[in-house]
């Protein structure tokens, strides 16, 4: 069962002590590109933590939102008086030349600032890098189920536009005979209209009529993309991670489409070929979210 690489999971534990919140949000990307949002506090476990996403994820434009609710108190950051006392007094002074009069709205933005607020110097311990770790594994869980649905979404639409393109390729079938015989019949025109022609000449000229309605013969590229379909068929039924492999094989199914528009020199057959190319551009568009 293939995966997309969309995805969005989230879990959360409450404890006596804590609330701890991890959000998981995943879109495709042709690698492992992953964002952690995460307190300060973690930043000494940040490499374990992508460790763990990645090895589950495997790929994509994966962002991870870590929370840390302290119930206790405990590690709120404290206020930097210096740091308040200094800039409110500044603050005060500019205010007073400018005629603000409304010390709370300075207080307010002096608040934001990144001096006045200090976290405290603390390490994890054992018991909440555990409780983490839980958390974590129960937002890629999530995540995971959220991409397994889209990909069974993912896999019964592009198993569609294969078939599509398969019953397609059968109905040029009964357009292949009435092609050529109606390229053998303007070209044997055109040599009934050369009558002073020497028989070695027309001779050599049949030889190369020949030649050239081999040359339009389209059963192999046929043969070709009616394999490529099938292996694309096959892939995604076999493989776990099939996104790249498939994007390869839809290049060769286009290539093999495009040889059979350029060989056609039939309408009927280019309008198929036009159809079976919007079927793949739909196929191709589908493998890129493919994990």
């Amino acid at each position: 069962m293939i995966q997309s690489m969309t995805g969005y999971g989230k879990a959360t534990k409450d404890l006596p002590e804590r609330q701890i919140t991890v959000e998981v949000r995943s879109l495709n990307s042709k690698q492992a590109d992953i964002i952690l949002r995460i307190p300060t506090l973690f930043r000494s476990r940040e490499m374990e933590l992508r460790k763990i996403v990645a090895s589950r994820l495997v790929r994509g434009k994966i962002e991870v939102i870590l929370t840390v609710n302290d119930l206790t108190g405990r590690t709120l950051p404290e206020v930097n008086a210096t740091a308040v006392e200094h800039y409110l007094s500044r603050l005060r002074d500019i205010a007073s030349r400018t005629g603000i009069r409304d010390e709370s709205a300075l207080v307010q933005a002096l608040l934001r600032w990144p001096e006045i607020l200090t976290e405290k110097d603390q390490e994890i311990d054992e018991t909440l890098w555990q409780q983490t770790l839980e958390t974590l594994d129960e937002a890629l869980q999530a995540t995971e189920a959220f991409r397994r649905r889209e990909g069974e979404a993912l896999e019964a639409d592009m198993r569609g536009h294969v078939q599509t393109i398969l019953q397609l390729l059968e109905e040029v079938t009964p357009l292949e005979a009435e092609r050529i015989e109606r390229v053998r019949q303007r070209l044997q025109k055109h040599l009934d209209e050369l009558p002073n022609l020497q028989s070695a000449d027309r001779e050599r000229f049949e030889q190369e009529i020949a030649y050239y309605l081999d040359k339009l013969d389209i059963n192999e590229e046929k043969v070709r993309l009616a394999n490529h379909c099938r292996y694309f068929l096959e892939t995604l039924e076999q493989e776990e991670y099939p996104g790249r492999k498939l994007g390869f094989i839809a290049q060769e199914m286009g290539r093999e489409i495009n040889t059979l528009g350029a060989k056609a020199s039939h309408a009927g057959i280019q309008k198929l070929v036009v159809r079976m190319k919007d079927e793949l551009e739909k196929i191709k568009e589908q493998s890129f979210n493919v994990l």
